[in-house]
């Protein structure tokens, strides 16, 4: 596998985040369910970085990328900045 679909799911969440923020900025602001999805879509969006890091570092060890795995979203969100 390439880092392509991890990518283009990237892109794909981006674009539903800024889809949400451009509908709460026309309607003044974000409904639960709205602001439930951002949450979700921040956690995705920290599990795809943290995939695409986990497979850089095996690469850069001559390991197999292939064999990084999507963490679960409380390991990745206690991560700190």
């Amino acid at each position: 596998m390439t880092d392509q679909p991890i990518f283009a799911r990237i892109n794909a969440l981006a674009a539903e985040e800024e889809q949400l923020w451009e509908r709460a900025s026309e309607g003044g602001g974000l409904a639960t369910g709205d602001q439930q999805r951002l949450d979700a879509i921040k956690v995705q969006l920290d599990q795809c970085y943290d995939l695409l890091h986990q497979r850089e570092a095996r690469r850069a060890a001559g390991l197999d990328p292939d064999a990084a795995a999507v963490r679960p979203a409380d390991t990745v969100e206690r991560y700190q900045q």
